[in-house]
């Protein structure tokens, strides 16, 4: 039995200081993780949907405390105004997480660019919704106020061929985004003010 103890007492010591050490290890990570993501994953996402922008939206950026979520927003300086910002959002797509980045033009509350970041749906198929430059145009121009869905839906997104799932769940978190950017625009509007001087 005090062998056992022992053991025991070994194994919760050993324990413990493996987690400390691997919680040290993210948390020294954390920031090196998030530029990585910003570079090369976001980055290409949010350069192309500010395409024209004056200054570095990567650079410019701000975050805003959604309850439990932080929320990065990317400021665009299109035509001499920073009128534009890009937004992250998520959905559920055919083979998993969704992720996506959302671009709005603050003057005209519409919708200038919509990327998809990260997915895991079939190549060839659901992987055409960040591939396909045809089908992330048709977001374009959309109003912010308004539910975003497939034409077998009742909306004017057609669809991928052969991969409607992956193009609703692109339609859905772009409606999601764009619910979380109406309850957040009083604070968007009183953070945007810092980038217009």
């Amino acid at each position: 039995m005090n062998e056992m103890i022992k053991m025991v007492v070994a194994l919760t010591i050993l324990c413990g200081v493996s987690g400390g050490l691997l919680a040290s290890i993210h948390d020294g990570t954390a920031a090196q993780i998030e530029n990585q993501q910003l570079k090369f994953v976001k980055g290409p996402a949010i350069k192309s949907i500010l395409k024209g922008s004056a200054n570095d939206p990567i650079a410019d950026r701000f975050k805003i405390q959604d309850g439990d979520i932080e929320r990065n927003f990317f400021v665009g300086n299109i035509g001499g105004k920073a009128n534009s910002i890009a937004f992250e959002g998520s959905g559920k797509g055919f083979a998993g997480d969704l992720g996506i980045m959302v671009g709005v033009n603050l003057d005209d509350q519409k919708l200038i660019g919509v990327a998809v970041t990260t997915h895991s749906e079939t190549p060839g198929l659901g992987a055409k919704a960040k591939d396909d430059p045809g089908f992330a145009a048709q977001f374009i121009g959309l109003p912010t106020d308004k539910d975003v869905k497939v034409t077998n839906d009742g909306g004017g997104i057609n669809a991928i061929s052969g991969a409607t799932i992956t193009s609703r769940a692109v339609c859905n978190a772009v409606t999601t985004a764009m619910s979380n950017y109406t309850k957040l625009k009083p604070q968007l509007d009183q953070k945007i003010k810092d980038f217009q001087k």
